[in-house]
């Protein structure tokens, strides 16, 4: 008979570890606060229309190809994916925009269009050397067991392979690195965002963070109903697998018997009982308290100077262009340059919201089948989501109706700039870092836990166990990384790391209880 397993949050994490834990036999139940699940992939309602309120790029779906297939199921059957022919499209002034594309060779076709022959030439490089740390860091890293330091990484990669060892490029920056295949400071720009995509400055960032690049060069999907469906997918997967979910209630405490975690009493005062616990949450949220003073020891406490960037981030349902006048035509993907990248996050570092920033938007109806004239023509609204990095303090500092305004002006000037126009005013909400700190507390509204600055910041992410037996991490601020597939990576390690303790502790107890020995507590998976 399986354990009973309560799971705090219905993130990706906690999701695919509900799911390889039921499909395994355990009896789980996934405590969730929210009405639907995903965490922070979710929708909100704006004008009559449901448009995506998190996470927009999908990536590695073979990770959850693989959740999939382990209850013999098959992730096509459950939601409607198609691979994206153009990956992203990229402004900096209203004088024409860069695509990247599925096919590289594409891809580097239009950069050599855009900025001549060298830099062609330095992003072939640049794809090489991307494609080299991903395939390094894949197995032992991203999808293996935590390493609470990099050497016993080295050592599983192998010391015969010294070269792909240093080839991860730890300890070099990565704006420095870019320079070296790119002259052009708009591409640097351009492959230094994607450290962004962990909510990190790209000044301050590792080189190995070009694997992000790779990650996007295997493919970008684009699912119908956007990531909150697939979230809703693992749910009836995890529901056919028996698991329990109690939406709409809170988790208030994480219970201990015998110095060891039993269950979670929920704020409406019922108790799970359970015996093992997994905090689908930020870690932030177990040192602070959140879970009950147990709980608050049960990981190490991160300085909030190491939080990741949070965001202000628009939900609207507008016309773009509005009176047909042309002006920018948007694919789904779409980044909005500022013109001066380091003084963007100089604002950032200072506590405040750029004066002149980087805007990201999703223009959720458009994808590969959808028919500009027919269905967003003159006139006809379309889902917009849209992102501006911030700093991560909304737990210290209230942002005043003048500041937000100042924001979503500087907002719609760079897309001014780059020849987009929306209607004035448009049906939208907003979410500042004070609105992140409210629906993932203890965090400031920091959107991806840890910011991986300094070669040995990825190394401290929070791991799956903890300081308590039976008590367990997963979700986007543990390891590996943050990010959806990451954060389904996390669940997977998690449910292995219980599968591997859990017949630890059957071999270990039949010897254990004639001679009285109790078991030895699990150390912690963080050193930071």
């Amino acid at each position: 008979m399986g354990e009973r397993i309560a799971i705090i949050g219905a993130g990706m994490g906690g999701l695919a570890s509900a799911v390889m834990l039921a499909a395994r036999g355990h009896d789980v139940t996934v405590i969730e606060k929210e009405a639907d699940v995903g965490g922070k992939a979710r929708h909100v309602e704006v004008d009559g229309q449901p448009v995506e309120a998190g996470p927009t790029v999908f990536t590695m779906r073979d990770v959850f190809d693989q959740i999939f297939n382990a209850c013999g199921e098959r992730l096509d059957d459950h939601i409607k994916v198609r691979q994206a022919e153009v990956i992203a499209r990229h402004a900096w002034d209203d004088s024409g925009h860069l695509d990247l594309f599925a096919d590289p060779l594409r891809s580097e076709e239009a950069i050599g269009d855009f900025a001549g022959a060298k830099a062609a030439a330095g992003f072939r490089a640049f794809r090489a050397e991307a494609r080299r740390i991903y395939e390094v860091l894949d197995e032992p890293f991203l999808r293996g067991d935590k390493s609470y330091t990099p050497f016993p990484m080295m050592w599983r990669i192998g010391l015969h392979r010294i070269g792909d060892a240093l080839a991860m490029r730890p300890f070099d920056n990565l704006w420095k690195a870019l320079g070296e295949h790119f002259a052009d400071p708009r591409l640097q720009q351009l492959f230094g965002r994607y450290a962004t995509y962990c909510g990190s400055d790209p000044f301050q960032a590792p080189a190995t963070l070009m694997l992000i690049a790779h990650t996007e060069a295997r493919g970008v999907w684009l699912i119908d109903g956007g990531i909150s469906a697939l979230a809703r997918a693992l749910r009836k997967l995890a529901e056919t697998k028996s698991v329990k979910f109690r939406t709409g209630t809170a988790a208030a405490q994480i219970l201990t018997e015998n110095r060891r975690a039993s269950g979670v009493r929920l704020t409406n005062g019922d108790t799970i009982g359970a015996d093992i616990v997994i905090s689908n949450a930020d870690p932030a949220a177990l040192t602070e308290g959140k879970f009950g003073e147990q709980a608050a020891r049960s990981v190490a406490r991160m300085p909030r100077e190491k939080r990741s960037l949070s965001a202000f981030v628009w939900f609207a349902h507008a016309e773009t262009n509005p009176g047909g006048t042309g002006g920018f035509d948007l694919t789904h993907h779409n980044v909005f340059f500022s013109p001066d990248y380091a003084r963007e996050f100089e604002d950032i570092r200072a506590g405040k919201p750029p004066a002149d920033p980087t805007v990201y938007l999703c223009a959720q109806d458009r994808s590969a089948d959808y028919n500009a004239t027919t269905a967003i023509g003159p006139g006809r609204r379309e889902r917009i989501q849209m992102i501006v990095n911030a700093p991560a303090n909304g737990d210290t500092h209230h942002y005043t109706t003048e500041e937000i305004e100042t924001c979503n002006r500087a907002m719609r000037r760079t897309l001014d700039r780059c020849g987009l126009t929306l209607e004035d005013p448009m049906p939208h909400q907003l979410a500042t870092p004070e609105d992140w700190e409210q629906l993932f507390p203890a965090t400031g509204g920091a959107l991806y836990g840890r910011a991986s600055h300094g070669w040995a910041a990825s190394f401290l992410r929070q791991g799956p166990k903890t300081r308590i037996p039976g008590l367990y991490c997963a979700g986007g601020a543990t390891h590996p990384a943050a990010g959806v597939p990451m954060a389904a990576l996390s669940g997977l390690l998690a449910a292995r790391t219980i599968e591997r303790d859990l017949a630890s502790m059957r071999r270990f107890l039949p010897a254990a209880i004639p001679g009285g020995t109790s078991m030895r507590s699990a150390k912690t998976g963080s050193t930071g």
